[in-house]
């Protein structure tokens, strides 16, 4: 694995408020910093969920590493890097922390450690993939597109700008939806089966794909995601589904689905100018209140 950066679904409404969603790949290790970030909606592969077999062979053969060597000094930011002689040295010890990681979780699955701990050693060697559904980006990319951000973390951001730039969004009209991960030969379906379509959408948000696990394509499979997700209160995945605002509801400050927003406040949850399809799910903020 490697960055990388690519749009799944790039929308536009009439009033012209864009909304992004982009599966993005970066090192495991500045996942922290990219959640501080509280206008992204996102979701990703989590270190519970993956076979630990897998993780091994993934970190076996394309282990994170490190872009910049940075010389010890006082602050946050490392600026200068050790000599070349010191980099090869340091890249050494890292690849022998993670034979000496590999060596202790292979050791802790034959005693029957479940992976949802076995894994956690493993994570400063992963790669990670994140799902992320935005309409505001330019607070994150003037920080982590940024010098003083961590390297990893800043070429990430970079990318991820240089991918939005130049991805055309494509006009979403009132009542239309921003669907991340229905394919081309499935728009057709989704325009004549909108509810379906809305939830295999969430579950290809929620699964950080748009096969399952086993590697098909399956609307009943992402359907049974879907119910399996709401009935258990896990309600993010349904962040990245959303529908434009009209301008008569932004004018007049409220719309059908009983937001309360003013022509300078268009928000619903962290999307601006766009109905999250969360906001339709009663109870969706407290999972404490759904009748069970």
């Amino acid at each position: 694995m490697a960055y990388s950066a690519r749009v799944i679904a790039d929308s536009v409404s009439e009033v012209g408020y864009r909304l992004t969603t982009m599966e993005v790949t970066f090192p495991r290790m500045v996942l922290a910093e990219f959640n501080t970030h509280r206008v992204f909606s996102r979701n990703s592969a989590s270190s519970r969920a993956i076979p630990t077999a897998k993780q091994l062979e993934r970190i076996k053969s394309e282990p994170f590493i490190p872009i910049h060597w940075g010389a010890n000094q006082a602050g946050m930011q490392a600026n200068a890097e050790l000599s070349p002689d010191d980099q090869e040295e340091a890249k050494a010890e890292w690849l022998a922390a993670r034979d000496s990681a590999v060596t202790h979780v292979e050791k802790l699955l034959k005693i029957g450690l479940h992976k949802q701990i076995t894994n956690r050693l493993l994570e400063p060697f992963m790669w990670h993939t994140v799902i992320v559904t935005a309409t505001e980006w330019s607070n994150f990319f003037a920080l982590r597109a940024n010098p003083d951000a961590q390297p990893e973390i800043r070429r990430a951001a970079e990318l991820m700008r240089e991918t939005m730039n130049n991805s055309r969004p494509q006009l979403v009209k009132v009542d239309e939806w921003h669907l991340p991960f229905i394919q081309p030969d499935e728009r057709e379906w989704a325009r004549e089966n909108i509810d379906d379509a809305i939830k295999v959408s969430v579950g290809r948000c929620a699964r950080v794909s748009y096969l399952t696990h086993d590697g098909k394509r399956d609307h009943a499979k992402d359907i049974e995601l879907y119910e399996r997700l709401t009935s258990s209160g896990h309600m993010s995945p349904l962040e990245h589904v959303a529908t434009p605002m009209s301008f008569d509801a932004i004018v007049t400050g409220h719309n059908v689905h009983g937001d309360i927003f003013g022509i300078e406040n268009p928000w619903s949850g962290n999307f601006h100018g766009w109905h999250q399809f969360r906001k339709t799910i009663r109870n969706e903020s407290d999972f404490s209140k759904v009748e069970r």
